[in-house]
């Protein structure tokens, strides 16, 4: 894919079918949350919304999501739409001692936009936000920002009346820049496999270690303060022509199994760029390693392997 097509490509508007949504609403939701979510879930105010993510007893991860919140009872968790109800199925169990509801949304359209964002939004009736993980919401029309370079996420209700992209090369463009930022979401496939340090996401603000209990919470803390974390994600690229499958192993020269693939896409540049789960050997050591017998290189990502607390993300966002 040419340098000119890809811009091209990321400026469409185009629906986002890999994204889903559960609406948690009741008196209760936000004290039902708070116990289940990595997230403070007090920070999610409408105008910020807080990464958080969802776990076993044992720290592993059955989803991770974004919170936004739609009214004082109402809170709305976007993710892959493959969890949405695993995760729905699984919250359930605990959410009859309060009074809340989980609605899944399947009847959403999602929108990524990039160039073409402030006609939409004018369209829509919705402002843009201007920083990172914040929102701005008009009923159920709901627009975040994502991180990176400017795009935003639009959530609509009705999509009959917008010029939409529906062509797979517009959701690449849209993935590699997930890629590029360093952003993993995690599917089916992937479900209760990694803690959500592997995934980088008390990197990305993903974890509160402020806030009280919540399912996994002692080993998600346990395996950040005795620095128990042996895995971690990384950016690569690989010269390719077919996308590399979720889980698909990456060897080093000595054909031991190094890490494994979380996502991937293709660059302009007639590459594969990805996002994988590595031993912290190979961060450390930058030895050889390969997919399918081709060379794989890292590269750098946007951000510090290093905690970054969502209740200081708040105040920036919220100043």
């Amino acid at each position: 894919m040419a340098a000119a097509t890809f811009q091209t490509q990321l400026n469409r508007n185009v629906r986002l079918t890999h994204l889903g949504a559960l609406d948690v609403i009741g008196a209760d939701a936000e004290k039902f949350l708070q116990g289940q979510t990595s997230a403070q879930v007090s920070l999610a105010n409408g105008h910020f919304a807080p990464l958080t993510c969802f776990c076993t007893p044992k720290g592993r991860m059955l989803a991770n999501a974004q919170i936004l919140r739609l009214s004082e009872e109402h809170f709305r968790l976007i993710m892959s739409a493959s969890l949405v109800d695993i995760l729905a199925t699984h919250l359930k169990k605990f959410a009859a001692f309060y009074r809340t509801e989980l609605v899944t949304q399947p009847t959403l359209t999602f929108v990524g936009a990039s160039a073409d964002a402030l006609p939409l939004a004018k369209a829509t009736g919705m402002t843009l936000p201007d920083l990172p993980d914040t929102q701005n919401s008009n009923g159920e029309t709901l627009v975040l920002r994502i991180p990176g370079q400017a795009r935003w996420l639009f959530c609509l209700k009705d999509s009959s009346h917008h010029e939409l992209s529906d062509d797979d090369q517009s959701r690449n463009a849209w993935h590699l820049e997930d890629i590029r930022n360093g952003i993993a979401w995690l599917t089916d496939a992937q479900q209760d496999h990694f803690l959500p340090q592997m995934l980088n996401w008390e990197a990305l603000g993903g974890i509160s270690f402020k806030k009280g209990c919540y399912t996994g919470q002692e080993v998600v803390a346990r395996a950040h303060f005795r620095g128990q974390v042996k895995k971690r994600m990384v950016r690569a690229s690989v010269p390719a022509t077919t996308l590399p499958s979720t889980g698909d192993a990456l060897i080093d020269a000595d054909g031991k199994r190094a890490g494994e693939v979380v996502s991937s896409a293709f660059s302009e540049e007639q590459h594969v760029e990805l996002l994988a789960v590595v031993s912290t050997k190979v961060i450390e050591d930058t030895p050889a390693i390969f997919w399918q017998d081709k060379s794989v290189t890292l590269c750098s990502l946007p951000y510090a392997l290093e905690r970054l607390d969502p209740e200081q993300l708040a105040v920036n966002v919220n100043a």
